[in-house]
């Protein structure tokens, strides 16, 4: 959440959320210490933000994304962490946004705010906080059938239908 508010500017209380298992008390304290991380380390440059306040999964996953976009490999973003790297990304590179498929919007109260800033649609929106890619296990079934139909639905003429 730290790197997220740190590029959008807004307050740790906006961001910080449960995760999956702090009670109110432990999201307090969170944006507390993010807070306090910020009033040092705050930047609204992409990289340096990722520098001073991300963890190596951030910037793997920021690698990762940026990587895709350059091969012209579609990727699936699947929860808030996710889009935190994301952010980076397309901060570094907006053309990787043409890349990028949102799988849904999580229970996180950032993650919302995340996905508006980033103008994405994700496919879904069931309020999960489960992790472990459960958000894109349940979105790739959808793009598979997406692809299916794109590629073999017969077109009106093929099928025979009047247009008139």
């Amino acid at each position: 959440a730290a790197i997220a508010c740190s590029l959008l500017g807004r307050p740790a209380a906006q961001l910080a959320g449960p995760g999956t298992g702090l009670d109110t008390v432990g999201v307090t304290r969170k944006a507390l210490v993010i807070e306090r991380a910020l009033a040092k380390l705050r930047s609204d440059k992409p990289l340096e933000a990722l520098q001073r306040l991300g963890g190596f999964e951030i910037a793997a996953l920021t690698g990762a994304y940026l990587r895709c976009g350059q091969l012209g490999l579609p990727v699936l973003v699947d929860g808030f962490i996710t889009t935190v790297a994301v952010l980076v990304a397309v901060r570094l590179r907006p053309e990787l946004a043409h890349w990028l498929f949102y799988a849904h919007c999580s229970a996180e109260p950032g993650h919302r705010r995340l996905l508006e800033a980033l103008d994405a649609k994700p496919l879904l929106d069931l309020a999960m906080r489960l992790g472990e890619g459960s958000g894109a296990a349940m979105a790739l079934p959808i793009l598979r059938a997406a692809a299916a139909l794109h590629a073999r639905m017969a077109t009106f003429d093929e099928a025979g239908v009047s247009q008139a």
